[in-house]
């Protein structure tokens, strides 16, 4: 049953073995970027919930569904702050 995933794992575990420090480093910042990036979007689009957003994606890595959950509350943070100043 776990076979294919011992594979799989007994593969990236010599693939990340290979990699000198420079590639580890770029994999780990790309990493970190992909994992922070409903933070990075909050920075630019939504800073009022920034620091709600920040706190939630710790744990979001282990959801899919709550990281593209706050992807979308992190982008249309504007969005909601124009349709509140355009309502008369």
């Amino acid at each position: 049953m776990f076979t294919d995933f011992d594979q799989t794992l007994a593969a990236f575990t010599e693939a990340f073995r290979q990699m000198n420090w420079v590639q580890v480093l770029v994999f780990t910042l790309f990493f970190l970027v992909v994992w922070f990036l409903p933070a990075i979007v909050a920075l630019f689009c939504n800073r009022r919930h920034l620091g709600k957003i920040f706190i939630a994606n710790i744990p979001a890595i282990a959801s899919w569904v709550v990281w593209f959950g706050l992807l979308a509350w992190a982008a249309t943070g504007r969005l909601t702050q124009k349709k509140i100043a355009e309502e008369p």
